[in-house]
Formats: C-alpha cells, structure tokens, sequence
C-alpha cells in the first residue's frame, strides 16, 4: 500500500501556504506512526508542517495534513549520512526554515516536547535541537560510558546524547550535515553514523538540550551490543580523527543547566556476574592485544581489578579515561586491525558497567557517576592530547 496524500498535489500547490517546518519520520509500526501524527498535529498547525515518513499510509483521520513518502535507507536506531543528505535536499526542495528528524519510538515523545524541539529553532534561537531523555538508569550505557565523556572533553560540549535518536536542525545546520554525509554516501557507505554535535561545534552553531521527558529507545531486530559497541565506538573514533585540528584547541565548557536525577529502575539491578567473567576471561587472553594498546600503569590496574571480588568490583573513573584514550589513539596509529581493537575494548567496557551497577547499587545515584566519570576524561585530556601529537613519547 503506497503512501497517499488525501488532497490532490495540484491542489496542494495551489491552495497551501508553505511550510516552515520538516518533519521526517524514520520507519515504525502503523500504529506508532498514527500516535506520532496525533502528538505532531496537537503540537503544530497541520498547514506549518510537512510530514515525509518511510511508513505506507492511507488514513482519512489526518486529512488536514500533507504527508508524503521519503526515501527508504536501512537506518534501524539511529539515523546514518543517508538519513541526513534526504532531509537537507528535500528540505531544500521544499523551501522549509527548519527540520524535525524523528526516529523509531517517537511516538512515546509528547507535543510538549516536539513543540520544545522544533520551536527553538524556527524561533533562531539554535541551529541545533538536541533532546535531553530522561532514561532508567542503566539505559543507554554505551552513551554513559564512552559517547558522552569523549564528546564532552573533547569538544567541550554538555549535550548528554550527542547521538540522539531525534534532532532538529536549522537548514544550515542540515546543509552542514549532508555535507558530511556526502564523503561517505558517494563512497557507497550510506549507513554512516554522523555526528551532530560535533559538526555544530566544528561550524560554530548554536545548539542546546531540551527536556523531553521518558523516551521509549528503539532495539535493533538483532541485538547484538558487541556488533553496536564496535559500530557506535568506531564511529565516533573515526569523527575524533578527522576534527583532530579543531578539539586540540583549548575551550572553555558550558556550566551545567540541570541538576542531576535519576528514574528508579522497575527492572531491579542487573546482574553482574556474566560481566565480570567476561572481564576476567579477557584479562586472561587478552594480554598481548591490551599490552600493544596500553601502557603498564593501565595494565596493572586491570590486573587488580581480575582479582577483585565481585561486590567490590569498580573500574577507577581515571584508569577508565586512560583506556579511552589510548583506545583512540590506537586507533588513529592502527596498532593492530581495528575490529580487533574494538572487539578488545568490549570486555573492558562490560567492566566498566558491572562496576557502574557496584557504585549505583550501593547508593549513588547513577547521574552523579556518569558526570564523575565525564569529568575523569575532562581531567585527562591533556594526555590525550600530548599523545596524539607525540605517540612515542607514552612508554609507561
């Protein structure tokens, strides 16, 4: 069933003003996609607005809307550079001020929070709309633990999902980002991640975070967290390497705008045993791959932690930045295959998270240590910096 429009396009031309804002929907069941519809139309006039979705659509119960089909890409979570350049050049075509890139799930987002997105940049106030979600406290960790204090130290940002799953962008904001996307689509690799936060900060864009209150997160039709580890993580690796100009350069960060809080979590604590043994195992066939990549006073470190006992166990915020970064400049100087470094990485980043679940589980609250562990990679960026320009120098 294609996607129909219930007004004729020759009276659409002729008799609707123009739109001022793009919405693009990514592709979801029929009746998230109808919730979706019903929050957009209770946040904006059904004539401000153009509604381009990947979803067959034939409803009569949004006859006041026009809503046209987009270009199917194989973005399952997150959108990729083929999301971004399909937005800039039907927002071009269109002649729209701004877009709204909404992603899987986004029905679970209210009016309020569309409205809150979408207004702060028709009203100029920011090139970028970033959504600040408020999740249980043990989602999201790959963010938690890796995206958000890399992006944080080193390009100065407070922005806690930089690879959020909605966005929106001024049309210089998507013009900068089908840019980007451009290198990676015209060499046959469309699903791409790009990072917005990054480019904002590299063109000098105003952005801003935005309460959005609970967000209902997307799950891959295959769940594979070592397969998305490696791909977020090598991603944002990749983006690190090309800005490398711009994050070495001192800048000053935001002061914080919220206080920090935390959802309970219905689900209990996790279980922490699987985690910790996969820790110990790698740690035990591991060594000559982690000793390529890490100097002796990580090492050591790891070597303590695969003889802690499980109800201590705890990765130091610093040794955790350490890792990080000499990750990151592993990758730059291909050490070793870089699947092979990524995969590396994955056991210790289990580590990490059994010891998040140790820290939150004996009473802090979950927010407070992931702005500890932020602020750890803050402290450090010296050292990465120094090694980026001088990787010989680090022996120890």
């Amino acid at each position: 069933m294609a996607t129909t429009d219930p007004i004729p396009v020759s009276a659409s031309v002729i008799e609707r003003p123009a739109a001022h804002l793009l919405v693009m929907v990514a592709a979801m069941p029929a009746d998230q996609f109808e919730r979706l519809l019903t929050n957009l139309t209770a946040a904006f006039p059904a004539e401000s607005m153009l509604v381009a979705t990947q979803n067959e659509f034939a409803s009569g119960a949004f006859s006041d809307l026009r809503i046209m089909l987009a270009p199917s890409t194989g973005a399952a979570w997150a959108s990729t550079a083929a999301d971004f350049l399909n937005a800039f050049e039907l927002a071009r075509e269109e002649n729209v001020r701004a877009v709204l890139m909404l992603g899987p799930g986004s029905d679970s987002l209210s009016a309020a929070a569309l409205r809150a997105l979408a207004g702060a940049v028709l009203s100029s106030l920011v090139d970028l709309a970033v959504p600040f979600y408020a999740l249980p406290p043990y989602a999201g960790l790959i963010n938690s633990a890796i995206l958000y204090p890399l992006t944080r130290a080193l390009f100065a940002s407070r922005i806690r999902f930089p690879q959020a799953i909605d966005l929106c962008l001024s049309m210089r904001m998507a013009e900068r980002l089908a840019g980007a996307a451009r290198r990676f689509t015209s060499s046959n690799q469309p699903d791409t991640l790009i990072w917005p936060v990054n480019e904002a900060v590299a063109a000098g864009y105003a952005m801003d975070e935005f309460d959005v209150g609970p967000r209902a997160l997307p799950q891959p039709a295959d769940v594979d967290v070592n397969a998305i580890l490696s791909l977020v993580t090598g991603s944002l690796f990749a983006d690190v390497e090309s800005k490398a100009a711009l994050w070495q350069r001192p800048r000053r960060l935001p002061p914080p705008r919220r206080p920090l809080h935390d959802l309970s979590n219905a689900d209990g604590t996790p279980d922490i045993a699987r985690m910790i043994e996969s820790f110990r195992f790698a740690y035990s066939n591991l060594q000559e791959i982690w000793s390529l990549v890490l100097p002796p006073n990580s090492l050591l470190g790891l070597k303590r932690l695969s003889v802690t006992d499980a109800a201590l166990f705890r990765m130091p915020d610093p040794l955790w930045a350490r890792i990080l970064f000499d990750f990151l400049i592993a990758y730059r100087l291909r050490t070793i295959n870089r699947g092979h470094l990524l995969g590396a990485l994955i056991p210790l980043y289990l580590g990490w998270v059994a010891g998040h679940i140790n820290i939150t589980a004996a009473g802090m609250s979950s927010e407070r240590h992931i702005e500890a562990v932020a602020a750890a990679f803050e402290a450090d960026k010296p050292y990465m910096v120094s090694r980026w320009r001088w990787p010989d120098r680090f022996k120890s």
